[in-house]
């Protein structure tokens, strides 16, 4: 009854200077949901915070929310989910109505909920939710680095924003087949290594040109490509070990086909970081890769699957936000 009658008083639209919009997938790691809740409305009590906070119903639904919170003045965004919650959020932010200057002073932060984490491993952010939590409300925003994917359906253009990594190839049919086991051994990273080896065998490759701030730098067939804002995905997997979402670049692994001795050596280097060292995975440094082919084709934005058909251009957008941690 106390938590109820504290969420009518302070969970309310009022004109501060400083606004918080708290955005909940419940479930995303449901386990400790309920003590979780109950500690934060406690720590917003303690400080005696005014806030919003908003529960998603479906897929995709952070989207309107967070575009929702921003455009009515909210500038700070706590996230309670994993990183297909934080992506929807971000990509409700980019879409909103607001200037290029509005948007850069919004602080976003995470509580990590999800399967993966790989957003949050970055900035040294787990499940420990109270410590996550204290560094949302002490700690200070950083400028990040947005990236967003173009593409065209029917002469329309579309845009899908991404904070952590896009991946085509191996990448999305991971993603699908992790997603899958879900419902068989429950949210788990390890899901992404089952998913991985499940993806490499069932995956064809498909010819790519690839230019890379406005020079070709790939003509060849891709079997598996990650565009790294940050340097995780897949639960850990460290496929682009120098990427900072601050240095308004992406950095990119781009495989051809490998032969099966070739993957073998490759697994064991997957979680340390020293995958770019075989000779054939190519690294590739860039602010705006060009993708040019002309199947179907299906990628991943932080998780999430999208099918696209025709040439797409992925670009990173430096400073768009800042990531309060």
């Amino acid at each position: 009854m106390v938590v109820r009658i504290f969420f009518c008083i302070f969970a309310l639209d009022f004109a501060f200077d400083t606004m918080l919009g708290i955005i909940i997938n419940p479930k995303s790691g449901k386990k400790a949901f309920r003590a979780q809740r109950i500690y934060l409305w406690k720590l917003l009590r303690k400080r005696h915070m005014p806030f919003a906070y908003r529960v998603t119903k479906f897929a995709g639904h952070a989207t309107e929310l967070a575009r929702e919170l921003v455009e009515k003045g909210y500038d700070e965004i706590l996230i309670l989910g994993g990183d297909g919650t934080l992506s929807e959020a971000i990509n409700g932010i980019m879409r909103a109505n607001l200037t290029a200057q509005q948007r850069a002073k919004i602080q976003v932060g995470l509580m990590p909920r999800g399967t993966g984490n790989d957003w949050g491993r970055y900035w040294n952010l787990d499940k420990r939710f109270k410590e996550s939590l204290r560094r949302f409300f002490e700690g200070e925003g950083h400028p990040i680095d947005i990236g967003c994917v173009t593409y065209w359906r029917n002469g329309i253009e579309h845009h899908r924003y991404f904070i952590n990594s896009v991946g085509f190839g191996v990448d999305p049919l991971c993603c699908q087949k992790a997603e899958n086991l879900k419902y068989y051994i429950g949210s788990h990273s390890i899901n992404y290594l089952f998913g991985l080896i499940a993806a490499i065998i069932q995956h064809k490759a498909q010819h790519m040109i690839l230019n890379v701030d406005g020079k070709q730098a790939v003509d060849d067939r891709l079997f598996t490509m990650n565009i790294g804002n940050g340097p995780f995905s897949g639960g850990g997997i460290r496929q682009n070990p120098e990427a900072d979402p601050t240095d308004g670049v992406f950095h990119t692994m781009f495989i051809k086909k490998p032969t099966f001795k070739q993957v073998i050596e490759a697994l064991p280097k997957l979680y340390n970081g020293r995958l770019t060292e075989l000779p054939f995975v190519y690294p590739i440094v860039g602010r705006e890769i060009e993708m040019i082919y002309r199947k179907h084709i299906l990628f991943e934005a932080d998780g999430i699957l999208e099918n696209i058909i025709g040439p797409c251009k992925i670009t990173c957008i430096h400073n768009a936000l800042q990531f309060r941690c």
